[in-house]
């Protein structure tokens, strides 16, 4: 373990009880952050991202889940930690910004109060401290009024209000390590802006590794450092964000790149990805695993057991399908354009 390393996940895997069996939806993933990284998990619903993020928190539910393999994190491992033990790491050490405000959030206590709970676990602040910390941090988050905001309930809040309440809590603590998942979602462009910007700030002067997961490539650009694409369970392709954008090879990475608008590409058509992300029951767990979303290619372009291997310096990426992908609309171009000539 460096000295930058701050979490390091090794073989994890978590299953879900459906029925009388469990079925892995985070299957083999390992992957570290360092101190004031950014590592962005991108990837469709169902790929497994928000699951990894509940296993590094703890917060999966232990009677249906199992969580297998290591979590290191400041090089103790938080996976077989108590649950008493949990939740002095939880909030302290590493902090969530969830994806749904809503029922992040207690309906029945006021926003001082809920920003004010993690500071009276983790802190020694006075009440006065602790009040004059969570006015900071509405202010500082973007909220208006925030002496008014303090003392109102979530239902109360639009949506956008209560996602940038729940950014408070989570960095209410300044956490080493903070988890972001779709810390933008509902937010319009200045506040987005704002909160990223916060972001950077929180990693930079605390020196905090943050992973982010969302579904906007706009912000991974933006605010990563290194890119991990989940695909089915797995990563599929791993690199820093330049070389992610510049020379993707996965055949999934490639679909998501060619699926988003650009203002640089003038293409007439954007790619579609051919089906959906494979229920748990139903996700293969041998081969490719996008096999079936790319059926143009051939079986011999698949290994049968695939591996994330390091094809250039820091640049990982499962299965040899890679080598021999191509996107079917860009053959036919080429296929018009030389009948044409």
């Amino acid at each position: 373990m460096s000295d930058r390393s701050l979490l390091e996940i090794d073989n994890v895997q978590t299953s879900f009880r459906v029925g009388d069996s469990y079925y892995a939806a985070v299957d083999g993933v390992s992957l570290n952050v360092e101190r004031n990284e950014v590592l962005a998990i991108v990837g469709e619903s169902g790929s497994g991202k928000s699951a990894l993020a509940f296993s590094i928190m703890g917060l999966h539910n232990s009677h249906k889940t199992k969580i297998e393999g290591s979590i290191r994190l400041n090089g103790k491992d938080v996976n077989h930690l108590s649950t008493s033990e949990l939740n002095k790491v939880r909030g302290k050490d590493m902090g969530m910004i969830f994806q749904e405000p809503l029922t992040a959030l207690n309906p029945l206590k006021t926003i001082k109060d809920q920003i004010t709970e993690a500071l009276d676990l983790h802190t020694n602040f006075s009440a006065k401290q602790q009040n004059e910390r969570a006015l900071h941090l509405l202010n500082e988050v973007g909220i208006p009024r925030a002496d008014k905001v303090m003392n109102q309930y979530p239902h109360e809040l639009s949506g956008g209000m209560r996602q940038r309440v729940v950014i408070a809590i989570a960095i209410s603590c300044d956490p080493s390590l903070l988890i972001a998942d779709e810390p933008t979602t509902a937010l319009d462009a200045t506040i987005q802006s704002q909160i990223l910007d916060l972001l950077n700030e929180l990693k930079e002067e605390k020196d905090s590794g943050i992973i982010l997961i969302t579904h906007d490539l706009g912000v991974v650009a933006e605010m990563a450092d290194r890119v991990a694409v989940m695909y089915a369970g797995q990563v599929v392709e791993l690199a820093d964000v330049m070389s992610l954008f510049k020379q993707p090879k996965h055949p999934y990475t490639r679909s998501l790149l060619s699926s988003v608008p650009s203002t640089q590409d003038e293409k007439d058509m954007l790619h579609v990805i051919q089906g959906v992300v494979p229920s748990l029951p139903k996700m293969p767990r041998t081969g490719c695993r996008f096999k079936a979303r790319i059926p143009w290619m051939a079986d011999d372009t698949h290994e049968e057991n695939p591996e994330l291997r390091e094809v250039a310096d820091g640049h990982y990426v499962r299965c040899t399908c890679y080598k021999h992908f191509y996107f079917p609309e860009e053959e036919a171009e080429k296929d018009v354009a030389a009948h044409r000539e």
